[in-house]
């Protein structure tokens, strides 16, 4: 039977036509110039063209379908946005009446009453800056604040190192637990547990008296009072601040502290290239947040402790709002001085964060 053409051994094989690859060569392989190509359909290149549509951009999910996909997260989030909401977002309406002389009995209620009371300006503010008790109220505040930045933030990193450090899971869990289970009691109960130990009936001076010994009532010296109210800030929520360091020391890569160990270093050593730089953003990020809430130190802690130690040891910004605004009805030189303190917190959170990025860290938001 004779060979066709394409089957002889040693036959060139046949010409290709104009425009196509020669036979053998690759699918994609770049017709010779002059070949003539084939028109592309109109919205084909992606760009829309006349008649066509537009590509959707790969991993872009559409906003309906979003929203049937996540409907029950949504559903479930509800209850806190209305919380925020009713509680945070409405009550910033009523900032309204820092710039007037609010009666709430001018209207039918008090809704009614900050439309129809009259405008003043910055009056409330004028006088917020030549009171005096304002000013002393301040400077308990910054100083409460600057002594639980130095006594109280370090803690809960020291604590974070020293569970770390511990091998046993078990043996850190328990001590992670006891740590952590004041952050669940209320201001109340923790004076109270302080009353009980360091009062003038307390275990520590009933002991101190049953040995000769002159007792004492820590909980009514105003000298050492900021010093009370730090310790028992640091008992009540440092276990709070070890979770959120551990968290960001579990993160860390053992080879990091293999490789360190093998080049020689010691645990000193490990500890300081190792765990504190990777500690460095969080701390960070919560020393930024610590510096805005540098003119809220507390309010109920300190309101339960006022009449024991007196308003010249216990007074901060919380506490003189809520006695010129609730308990004296001054609600619109209250409200002025609850917004001045919130444009300064803002303030110093934005010259916190700058600071950050300026050692570069992230801090609250990057640049």
């Amino acid at each position: 039977m004779a060979l066709t053409a394409r089957s002889r051994p040693g036959r060139a094989p046949a010409p290709a036509a104009a425009g196509e690859p020669p036979s053998g060569a690759p699918a994609d392989a770049t017709p010779h110039e002059g070949a003539a190509r084939a028109p592309r359909a109109p919205g084909a290149d992606g760009k829309g063209g006349k008649g066509g549509k537009r590509k959707s951009v790969p991993g872009k999910v559409p906003w309906r379908l979003r929203l049937r996909r996540d409907r029950t997260l949504i559903l479930m989030t509800m209850p806190v946005i209305l919380l925020l909401l009713v509680f945070h977002y409405v009550p910033l309406l009523g900032n309204v009446t820092a710039f007037q002389d609010y009666d709430p009995y001018v209207g039918s209620n008090g809704l009614a009453a900050i439309f129809e009371s009259p405008w003043v300006g910055v009056e409330q503010f004028t006088r917020m800056v030549e009171d005096p008790l304002f000013w002393d109220a301040t400077q308990t505040t910054l100083l409460l604040f600057g002594l639980q930045l130095v006594l109280f933030f370090p803690v809960p990193i020291a604590l974070a190192l020293l569970i770390n450090s511990v091998i046993r899971p078990r043996v850190r869990a328990v001590a992670q637990a006891i740590m952590y289970l004041p952050h669940f009691f209320s201001w109340v109960l923790v004076i109270t547990v302080f009353q009980q130990v360091f009062g003038g009936a307390g275990i520590v001076a009933q002991t101190l008296q049953a040995h000769g010994w002159d007792g004492f009532d820590l909980m009514t010296d105003a000298d050492l009072f900021k010093y009370l109210v730090t310790a028992q800030a640091v008992w009540k929520d440092a276990g709070w601040g070890i979770i959120v360091f551990l968290a960001a020391l579990s993160a860390v890569s053992t080879d990091l502290y293999e490789a360190a160990a093998m080049d020689g270093a010691g645990r000193w050593r490990r500890m300081w290239h190792v765990t504190l730089p990777a500690l460095r953003p969080v701390i960070a990020l919560l020393l930024v947040l610590r510096v805005g809430d540098a003119l809220s130190v507390g309010f109920e802690q300190y309101l339960l402790q006022r009449d024991a130690v007196g308003a010249g040891a216990s007074e901060v910004l919380d506490t003189y709002v809520w006695n010129v605004g609730i308990q004296n009805g001054d609600f619109s030189y209250a409200a002025a001085v609850g917004l001045a303190k919130g444009l300064i917190g803002v303030a110093l959170v934005l010259g916190a964060n700058k600071f950050a990025h300026l050692l570069g860290e992230q801090g609250v938001y990057k640049k």
